[in-house]
């Protein structure tokens, strides 16, 4: 996918979020660093445009969560209160399920809001957790020996995304 791609799918997963939850007045947008974080802002800023009305965007850092990675200092940055809100968790790959059960986890140290919804840029498949997405931009289904990069401007200069073939050592 390059950009233009990704304006595409984003532009489409905007409004399906918007017809699903009957417009923008209940949502919240909170992005799992580090890719997460730029693709919620970007779907907050389709919304506003489309229904005229500002949708709060969060950050949510799940190091301290994940149950196979090193635990890192937590970053989350959530500055509206989670009850009575439609939580649209936004991320860039899912792949295992991990990082979303671990941003679940997050979540709810900051509050119980009344739903939390998924959506993701690239659903790759090869769950480990019982975990699906209610929003994808792309479906790609991929082996365990490939890698799904993600590249967005706000992070790497350019927006694409790249199926690489992981090395041998990894």
């Amino acid at each position: 996918m390059d950009g233009t791609d990704l304006r595409r799918v984003l532009t489409l997963m905007a409004h399906e979020i918007l017809e699903r939850n009957k417009g923008a007045d209940r949502l919240c947008l909170i992005g799992i660093r580090t890719r997460g974080v730029p693709l919620a802002h970007r779907l907050a800023r389709l919304i506003e445009g489309f229904e005229g009305k500002s949708v709060s965007v969060g950050e949510l850092d799940i190091a301290r969560h994940r149950d196979d990675r090193p635990e890192g200092e937590a970053r989350t940055a959530i500055g509206f209160d989670l009850a009575n809100k439609q939580v649209i968790l936004v991320d860039d790959v899912l792949y295992t399920g991990r990082s979303v059960r671990a941003a679940l986890d997050a979540l709810l140290e900051h509050g119980r809001p009344d739903q939390v919804q998924l959506a993701v840029l690239v659903d790759r498949g090869h769950r480990e957790l019982p975990i699906r997405a209610d929003y994808v931009g792309k479906n790609i289904p991929t082996s365990r020996r490939e890698r799904v990069t993600v590249c967005l401007t706000e992070t790497d200069e350019h927006d694409a995304v790249l199926i690489e073939r992981a090395s041998e050592e990894a």
